[in-house]
């Protein structure tokens, strides 16, 4: 194995001449993020091929292939057309960073974040959250805060953020980067860890208080060597919240191997020893020195190998579009055209994973101790839910996605026709609506992410047949379930 040396610290920052326009985008005029379509028309978008692409190769495991995008250059066409094709799954590259969101204290801006956020949703593609409290890219007035001023100023800045997107972000990186480079194993010395060793948990409570529904993910960079002291330190941090009851629910390996931090095959056994600590993990800043094909289908197969592995973002689209273009780290290259690790990449993705994706099952409902049934195993578009004795055929047969759905063949979602009591609960063609986004709640109800309402058997039935709706959380056991 080559040495582990950490790269140069100048090389952490992924700016990469986007500030300029990301100043643009905050001086600009604050607009709202458009609502996902809510007319199942938006399924009439082009459907492409499962085998044919990445995103839908990883979605074939209830997985998703993402990629970082940049505001700026959403008006570039030979750039959008390959991110539109290949991707399911974006993250704002700079966009949703402290120093673009709250350029003044107390002055939030999401013209640049929502200019990505709307480009994701209007193109069916769920959104990561990156990042919420960072040492890093900071804006002024941050930076000159210390002690309990700035420990206030953090709070209130991930209460800003994730109270504009709540219910639209499937994954916030709500903390990144706070561990030390090289061996000591230490945190990070920054102005937020001055403020108290602390910070991370209230951090991670704040998040959850600001938006229930989403996954709160701890990212970080050389954290992928399961010998390394920085993988450790992160390990026992994460081992130590799942313990005390802080809210954590992912992990994210940002995986830029290089020649000071190569790729190594206990890659695996460390997504798999995070995992077993009961956290999702995440490949979410993919590139590789080189971008060899080899490589690049061993880090997909390690993440196909280990059930809670949502998914992997890439960091960029073509090497041009790289934080470090000299590296040639992506999947395409500079004119478009796809490398052998793209190939690579798409067959590994084809191969599947014969361990299935995490929280796949029946669905019992507590009151009635029978299943959520597709009746007559029907796959017709508006097919309302029903209760049903459980046969453990594939119409009973539920996977909770990392985007938030439950999906049954495979290609089907539980879906909502609307947002009031009542409303019926259906299958519908998946889309990545927010009225096909589920939360599967510590007390057994089923929330959904638009309405706010519960997964309900009608009338309190618990007969064959029963009908299932949306109604008013009242944790009665016609509206609690179990995964069985």
């Amino acid at each position: 194995m080559a040495s582990h040396a950490l790269p140069p610290p100048t090389v952490r920052r992924k700016t990469v001449g986007l500030l300029t326009a990301l100043a643009v985008g905050v001086l600009g005029a604050v607009a709202a993020p458009v609502a996902p379509p809510t007319a199942h028309a938006a399924e009439s978008r082009a459907e492409i091929a499962a085998e044919s692409t990445l995103g839908a190769a990883a979605a074939q495991s209830g997985r998703y292939f993402g990629t970082a995008i940049a505001s700026g250059r959403l008006n570039d066409s030979a750039y959008t057309t390959i991110a539109n094709r290949e991707f399911n799954s974006v993250t704002a590259e700079n966009e949703m960073k402290i120093d673009a969101t709250e350029p003044q204290r107390g002055q939030f801006n999401f013209t640049a974040g929502d200019r990505v956020y709307n480009w994701a949703v209007q193109n069916g593609k769920q959104v990561r959250g990156h990042t919420l409290a960072w040492h890093s890219q900071q804006p002024g007035w941050m930076q000159s805060l210390s002690g309990s001023n700035l420990r206030q100023a953090m709070i209130d800045h991930i209460k800003g953020v994730m109270a504009h997107y709540k219910g639209k972000i499937v994954q916030w990186d709500v903390v990144n980067e706070a561990f030390a480079d090289g061996s000591s194993g230490a945190r990070r010395d920054s102005n937020l860890q001055r403020t108290g060793n602390d910070w991370i948990e209230v951090a991670f409570r704040t998040a959850r208080a600001a938006d229930p529904a989403a996954k709160l993910c701890y990212n970080d960079y050389n954290v992928e060597n399961w010998t390394w002291a920085k993988t450790q330190a992160m390990y026992a941090m994460v081992k130590d919240f799942k313990q005390r009851g802080v809210p954590i629910d992912c992990v994210g390996f940002q995986s830029h191997f290089n020649s000071g931090s190569p790729y190594d095959s206990n890659f695996r056994t460390t997504l798999q020893n995070f995992a077993a600590l009961g956290v999702d993990v995440a490949i979410t800043e993919l590139d590789i020195q080189g971008a060899p094909a080899t490589t690049y289908a061993n880090v997909t197969k390690d993440c196909l190998a280990v059930p809670r592995c949502l998914g992997i973002t890439v960091w960029g689209v073509r090497d041009t579009d790289s934080w470090r273009p000299e590296h040639s780290p992506l999947l395409f290259n500079g004119d478009g055209s796809k490398k052998p690790a793209y190939t690579a990449v798409l067959n590994a993705l084809n191969g599947g994973s014969t361990t299935p994706p995490a929280d796949s099952g029946p669905i019992k409902g507590v009151g009635s101790g029978r299943c959520l049934d597709v009746p007559g195993a029907g796959t017709t578009d508006g097919t309302q839910l029903q209760l049903w004795d459980c046969n453990n055929r594939t119409n009973q047969q539920w996977t909770h996605t990392a985007a938030g759905e439950l999906r049954v063949y495979g290609n089907k979602c539980l879906d909502a026709a609307g947002t009031g009591n009542g409303a019926k609960v259906q299958i519908y063609g998946c889309w990545g609506g927010d009225n096909q986004k589920w939360r599967l709640t510590s007390d057994g109800s089923i929330v959904g992410v638009q309405s706010g309402l519960c997964l309900d058997a009608a009338a309190s039935g618990t007969a064959n047949g029963t009908l299932i709706q949306l109604y008013s959380c009242s944790n009665g056991s016609n509206q609690r379930w179990t995964r069985t």
